[in-house]
């Protein structure tokens, strides 16, 4: 079966402050570089009397130009900037992402700037172990799930029921290659166009063609035949994103997804009839 392109409406899916404080220099104190050394050589009788620095001082000479040795910080930000604090206790979080807090164990409010990745302890990138996510999914919904926490007060239940929501979308998002494909690509601040039209002929025609195959399949083996098309497709073009989103191509991984998404469409409306 050729590769061709396909559109069809996407799913619309879903910063640790790093304390900018130097041990090394305290907010309150002003940094001031340290003055540098001369020295300088005997004037030469010869220098003319006129000039206020003769020749034989050589006073842009990196070797009379003499500095201390010392390395330096500088900030950029606000020296204040405050480590995230439990709404309950007031303990400063000592791990991330802070949903719970493990002094008092209660849920924080939802951070958004923590990605999905950050949530499971994963760098961010395409290709990741799928297989790892179900068990950092179970050990969060063990702390962040509403009815361990329905003799709390209203506003903690509240947290709970957000955090967990937002976990389960995390786990879903991330474990199906789409979805990702998706997600990453919109932390990178690359959208999808979900509107645009279809307007390519030969995927028209391709689009038709799989789709009246689907229909007038009269049997299990012959859907199945079909998904197994469509699988070796998605593989192919989830391949396709990950090496365009490694070499930054976001045109060419944008073009993966909408292949992607067709491909997954066929595999959704086989399932139905199976």
């Amino acid at each position: 079966m050729s590769r061709r392109k396909f559109w069809t409406p996407l799913y619309a899916t879903l910063r640790r402050n790093l304390p900018s404080k130097h041990p090394y220099f305290p907010a309150s104190s002003v940094f001031k570089f340290p003055s540098p050394t001369y020295s300088f050589s005997p004037p030469s009788p010869s220098s003319s009397p006129s000039s206020p620095f003769p020749s034989s001082y050589d006073f842009y000479s990196l070797q009379n130009l003499k500095f201390p040795v010392r390395s330096f910080c500088f900030s950029t930000g606000s020296e204040e900037q405050s480590s995230a604090r439990c709404w309950s206790c007031g303990a400063v979080a000592i791990a991330a992402p802070f949903l719970v807090c493990e002094t008092c164990r209660s849920v924080q409010p939802v951070d958004h700037s923590v990605d999905y990745f950050h949530i499971f302890g994963l760098e961010k990138k395409y290709d990741i172990e799928v297989q790892n996510l179900e068990g950092k999914y179970k050990d969060w919904q063990k702390k962040l799930h509403p009815d361990l926490v329905h003799s709390k007060s209203e506003r903690e239940r509240g947290y709970a029921a957000e955090q967990s929501a937002r976990v389960i979308d995390a786990y879903h998002t991330l474990s199906k290659p789409l979805l990702r494909a998706i997600y990453i690509l919109r932390l990178e601040g690359v959208d999808v166009d979900e509107e645009e039209t279809l307007t390519d002929p030969e995927l028209l025609s391709e689009i038709l063609e799989i789709r009246e195959a689907v229909e007038e399949a009269a049997d299990p083996l012959a859907l199945n035949e079909i998904k197994s098309q469509m699988n070796e497709e998605l593989n192919h073009w989830s391949n396709s994103f990950a090496t365009a989103f490694r070499c930054r191509k976001f045109e060419e991984a944008v073009n993966s997804i909408r292949r992607m998404t067709y491909y997954e469409r066929v595999t959704e409306e086989i399932v139905k009839k199976l």
